[in-house]
């Protein structure tokens, strides 16, 4: 059995918070683009991951996810989200801390969804 790639879908009331947070503050490129049709959707990748993206309120009410992303560049990560997008800085984790499990990590969310950037 070979898996190459874990694709979550996360689902927003509004598609455009997504785009707001996974295009414009992380860097992901819209690969496959329905967001202009009557059940929006999209594929967004960025270095090898992939994230569908879905507009449906009743299922965005039932997730919320929470998302690690694991870099080498942390700081660089931080500086770049810090200063473009520091909105979307989660309030209990704001700053790159280094945890008590050896991890340096700081938090993202929005409306919708956690990413928790995470460099060990």
């Amino acid at each position: 059995m070979n898996f190459q790639q874990l694709v979550p879908n996360v689902y927003y009331a509004n598609i455009s918070d997504g785009l707001t947070m996974f295009v414009d503050c992380l860097g992901f490129a819209i690969g496959h683009n329905e967001i202009n049709t009557e059940q929006p959707f999209c594929v967004l990748n960025k270095d090898g991951l992939g994230i569908y993206l879905f507009q449906h309120a009743k299922l965005a009410a039932e997730h919320n996810p929470e998302s690690r992303f694991v870099t080498t560049n942390i700081d660089a990560v931080y500086e770049k989200v810090s200063g473009s997008h520091p909105q979307f800085l989660h309030p209990n984790l704001k700053q790159v801390t280094l945890r008590p499990w050896g991890a340096k990590e700081f938090a993202l969310r929005d409306d919708q969804v956690c990413i928790i950037i995470q460099q060990w």
